[in-house]
């Protein structure tokens, strides 16, 4: 067994109220064991026997739509992950403490060559960005809501969906979860 995170996108935003205890109970009935959940936002811990692929992504997809009625984007990611993902520097320290939030979006996959540079072309003095690997980082000098990007424009030009967490939100379940 192997211990995993799944992020949750379009769960307790936008009018989509899931409580906890119902999302651990509907991970719990995918055959997961020792799932927990970390905040309200959309972040299961849970693990399984299953390799964390694409066809993962979909089980779990499924079976939420189908229990909750709409669309649930997941991203899972392994713990090891999380680690790597907590521990990566994509801006100087600078940079950081004069940001308002630094934020990282799962992605579905690699980004190809011109997604990246679409992406680098949403630069402004307030917002930079950065990719690597399954993530995209995103450090806002002001507040989200004050900025002209948005999820939906990053989508866009991601040609699918992403779903946003605070970078001390992986910070903290690293913490929690380290070996």
């Amino acid at each position: 067994m192997a211990r995993y995170v799944a992020f949750l996108r379009a769960i307790n935003v936008g009018g989509h109220v899931v409580k906890m205890e119902m999302l651990r109970e509907l991970f719990s009935g995918l055959k997961f064991s020792n799932v927990e959940t970390f905040i309200a936002s959309g972040n299961v811990i849970f693990e399984t026997k299953a390799t964390p692929d694409h066809r993962l992504e979909q089980q779990i997809e499924k079976h939420l739509e189908s229990e909750l009625g709409y669309e649930v984007g997941t991203f899972v990611r392994s713990i090891e992950e999380i680690h790597a993902i907590s521990a990566y520097k994509p801006f100087t320290s600078e940079a950081v403490k004069a940001a308002h939030v630094v934020s990282v979006g799962f992605l579905k996959g690699i980004l190809s060559a011109s997604v990246v540079e679409q992406v680098m072309s949403f630069r402004t003095d307030v917002d930079d960005f950065h990719v690597h690997g399954r993530e995209a980082y995103w450090l806002c000098r002001v507040g989200q809501t004050e900025t002209k990007v948005n999820a939906k424009k990053f989508e866009r030009a991601l040609g699918g969906p992403t779903t946003w967490r605070n970078v001390n939100t992986i910070v903290r379940l690293a913490a929690k979860y380290s070996h």
